[in-house]
């Protein structure tokens, strides 16, 4: 007895694996939701806890004290000890520029979607460019202090000759090298990053328990906040352990922290400044009226 063709078969088949794979990205869609709602609400629990950001300046103070220490326990051959790995010119380098983009993408969003008012948000987003200023004065002043603290030496096989030429540029002219109390940029740089992005993050666990707006989109972008903070923590670690003389790396650290005392620690409570982290954003609680 003959048998038919089996009518539908081919097309029943695609459109049951059509289904199996539109049920798989929506779970793995909830998946990465649901993960990205948790690791969110838990980074902002640690870094809007007043103890952890008080224990997180110690945590650097440690780091760059005690972290010099580590290079006699380390292999001096990894990529990190090298001045040209992948780390230090794409990020080291250019680690104001991360933490403009970074930071100014989540300043924008909490302040805007907080008060709605764009002249509020412009007045948060200043403190950037307040460490924008801090970050470039920092810069010319190290300069300054190599170039009157420096003396011109020409390298030779059997060591390096001192010259008297007066100023740096006449001695780099003159094909030779200047050498003065070098200040350690990428220390005082790393350590104010740190500082101005636990300061400025810790403000989200308040805008979360004010049941403010928070979608999707906030949410990542302010894990990756807390993503390059953390690797500006390993950076800076791998700094002083690799590079630059211990002052060196000690001062630039210190002139990091004042900088950030300077603006974050002080002048941003004045009420003609920038202002700090989530002021003007939260409602006040209302004060117990008093009975007569």
């Amino acid at each position: 007895m003959e048998r038919g063709p089996v009518v539908g078969a081919g097309p029943g088949a695609g459109a049951r694996i059509r289904a199996l794979l539109g049920c798989l990205v929506k779970v793995l869609l909830w998946v990465a939701s649901a993960l990205l709602y948790f690791g969110s609400e838990q980074a902002a629990r640690l870094l809007g806890s007043p103890c952890l950001r008080r224990l997180y300046h110690a945590w650097l103070a440690a780091v760059v004290i005690f972290g010099p220490l580590l290079q006699f326990h380390v292999n001096s051959r990894t990529i990190f000890a090298s001045h040209g790995n992948f780390f230090n010119i794409k990020f080291v380098n250019s680690a104001w520029g991360w933490t403009c983009t970074f930071l100014g993408g989540f300043v924008l969003l909490v302040v805007f979607l907080a008060t709605r008012r764009v002249a509020v948000t412009a007045r948060h987003l200043s403190r950037l460019v307040v460490g924008a200023a801090v970050w470039r004065g920092a810069g010319r002043a190290f300069l300054l202090i190599e170039d009157l603290t420096g003396s011109c030496f020409e390298p030779l096989p059997q060591g390096l000759l001192l010259h008297e030429l007066p100023d740096r540029r006449s001695c780099l002219a003159a094909g030779h090298q200047w050498r003065g109390y070098t200040v350690s940029s990428h220390t005082f740089l790393l350590t104010f990053c740190c500082l101005l992005m636990a300061e400025e993050a810790a403000v989200f666990a308040k805008y979360l328990a004010h049941g403010l707006p928070a979608g999707a989109p906030l949410r990542l972008v302010f894990l990756l906040n807390v993503l390059l903070l953390g690797l500006w923590n390993f950076l800076l670690l791998c700094t002083v352990i690799y590079f630059h003389q211990y002052t060196h790396k000690v001062v630039g650290a210190a002139v990091g922290t004042f900088a950030w005392y300077l603006t974050y620690g002080s002048w941003y409570h004045q009420p003609w400044s920038p202002g700090s982290p989530g002021h003007g954003l939260f409602p006040r609680p209302r004060s117990s009226r008093k009975h007569n």
